[in-house]
C-alpha cells in the first residue's frame, strides 16, 4: 500500500537525546507510521525538506507498556515505530533549530 509522505512522517521526537542527536551528529528522530519501510521515510524526508538529501536511516519498533491511572487502573499505551536519520554533511533540518 502506497502511503503519502505526510502519512509516512508523523511528528519530530523532541527529547534532550534527539536535540543531541542533531547537534552533534547531524542525526534526526521522528515517530514514523507503523508500515513505512526504510526506503520510503527517506522520500519521506527528502520530499518534506526539498534541501537536505538523506544517507542512512535507521528504524525501531518500540513496544507497547502499561501505565497506571489512579491506583488499580491499568491502561496500555500504543506501541510505535521510531526512525532516525542521518543526514549528509552540511545538511539540517529547521524544524529543530532552536529548540
Amino acid at each position: 500500500m502506497k502511503l503519502h509522505w505526510r502519512e509516512i512522517i508523523r511528528r519530530p521526537v523532541v527529547t534532550e537525546k534527539s536535540n543531541f542527536l542533531a547537534d552533534q551528529l547531524n542525526q534526526y528522530t521522528f515517530v514514523v507510521n507503523s508500515r513505512a519501510n526504510k526506503m520510503q521515510v527517506k522520500q519521506a524526508i527528502e520530499l518534506a525538506w526539498p534541501d537536505v538529501s538523506v544517507e542512512k536511516v535507521r528504524i525501531a519498533n518500540m513496544p507497547a507498556k502499561r501505565a497506571r491511572r489512579q491506583r488499580r487502573i491499568t491502561v496500555r499505551k500504543a506501541g510505535w515505530k521510531k526512525a532516525i536519520v542521518t543526514l549528509e554533511p552540511g545538511g539540517s533540518i529547521d524544524l529543530f533549530e532552536g529548540v
